[in-house]
């Protein structure tokens, strides 16, 4: 269930953001609410969106919404003038029902069934992503309607998650498939790559982009059909428990290599991570707790199966700590609420002594928590509340709602 808070529509909203501490607003939410709750503040949302378009000023930014498929952030990154990275239908028909133009939009899955090709042309988006023979002849039937880019693997092990192990293929084949397209009449749009996520190397999308250029090249002496997009994927990095490079800095050679492209060339991103992980705050409160082996075990309301999902799928390290950490710390354990024993979100974290019923928060929750949170065991995943919903140009004072 989703909540907006700060929503100046309503006649009783009456308490001014700005007049509260941040401890006193989660108190507030949780007072409201209950625990658990994941907080996402739209504000960030944007923050995120402005900083990366700043650090890549010539690259179009679509939001994939694999991390936060959220509506608020998809109307709050359509009313700054994103685009859209889609790679299901479920996401089509999410963003047609926040109202995204169809032409802000591209279908990147690599491997799609004959339906979702369908759904998304049904829709209007008409660039699609492909990397094998297979896949690029599910397209001779669309060949009026359908864009296609080839998806190349550049390998990357210090990646959290090495995404061209799974999809792409080399500039060899490329131009395989680029030359078979040309025989089956099939228009190849240009080319794409993922360097994998949370990527900390800038010199990983520099090699990738270099490699795409010589492929440009390659199609110009072959004399196909001149390549007109490269879609250089996302996985930007974002400060989690260790600093990253600034992103500015970080986009500085990817910046340079991109200039090797001509004008006619359009680059386009599709960031995730980046733009929604530090927007969402998770606040759990303690269930229960017990001495073993010389620690302290806290049972929170939220856990591996919730909302700390991404330990588990992400390989996430979330900032954690008490809400109230005033006081002398202690060896403890913060486990989830299941009765998995897998189940632990924390060993070895140093906590003051807490009661039951205190609150612990977690930051940079915003990438793959909810979207891959259950309801095993029958705990019902957080609830995300939405704060700024909308931004100070359309109301000059948020309010929270009464």
């Amino acid at each position: 269930m989703t909540i907006s808070i700060f929503d100046a529509s309503h006649e009783n909203a009456s308490i001014n953001l700005s007049d509260l501490s941040e401890v006193e607003l989660i108190e507030l939410l949780v007072k409201r609410h209950g625990a658990p709750l994941m907080i996402l503040d739209c504000d960030i949302i944007r923050r995120q969106y402005r900083e990366l378009q700043n650090a890549l000023p010539d690259v179009t930014l679509h939001y994939a919404l694999k991390p936060l498929p959220h509506p608020a952030v998809v109307k709050t990154l359509l009313d700054e003038g994103a685009s859209f990275d889609l790679a299901t239908s479920g996401e089509v028909e999410l963003v047609r029902e926040c109202g995204v133009p169809a032409e802000a939009t591209i279908h990147t899955h690599p491997i799609k069934r004959d339906r979702d090709i369908r759904d998304a042309l049904e829709y209007g988006c008409n660039v699609f992503v492909v990397d094998s023979l297979n896949e690029l002849e599910k397209f001779r039937a669309y060949k009026d309607e359908a864009e296609i880019l080839i998806r190349l693997s550049f390998r990357n092990a210090d990646a959290v998650a090495d995404l061209s192990k799974k999809f792409g293929c080399n500039p060899a084949t490329a131009i395989e498939l680029i030359k078979q397209a040309f025989d089956w009449g099939i228009r190849i749009k240009g080319l794409s790559f993922h360097v994998g996520s949370q990527t900390t190397d800038p010199q990983k999308y520099v090699h990738a982009i270099e490699s795409c250029h010589a492929v440009f090249e390659q199609v110009i002496e072959l004399g196909l059909p001149v390549l007109s997009m490269l879609d250089i994927g996302g996985g930007f990095p974002v400060s989690y428990m260790e600093d990253v490079t600034p992103i500015r800095d970080f986009c500085n050679p990817i910046r340079r290599a991109l200039a090797a492209f001509p004008e006619t060339v359009r680059i386009i991103a599709e960031p995730g991570r980046f733009i929604c992980a530090p927007a969402v705050t998770s606040v759990a409160s303690v269930m229960g707790q017990a001495e073993r082996e010389g620690k302290i075990w806290y049972y929170l309301d939220d856990g591996i199966y919730g909302s700390f999902s991404g330990i588990m799928f992400d390989h996430g390290q979330y900032p954690v700590d008490a809400m109230y950490w005033d006081g002398e710390r202690q060896p403890s354990v913060l486990a989830g609420p299941t009765c998995d024993s897998i189940d632990v979100i924390a060993e070895d974290i140093m906590l003051p002594k807490l009661a039951n019923g205190d609150l612990i928060i977690g930051r940079m929750m915003g990438a793959y928590t909810s979207a891959t949170a259950t309801d095993f065991n029958f705990f019902k995943r957080a609830e995300i509340v939405v704060l700024n919903e909308y931004s100070a140009e359309q109301y000059a004072e948020p309010l929270i709602a009464g």
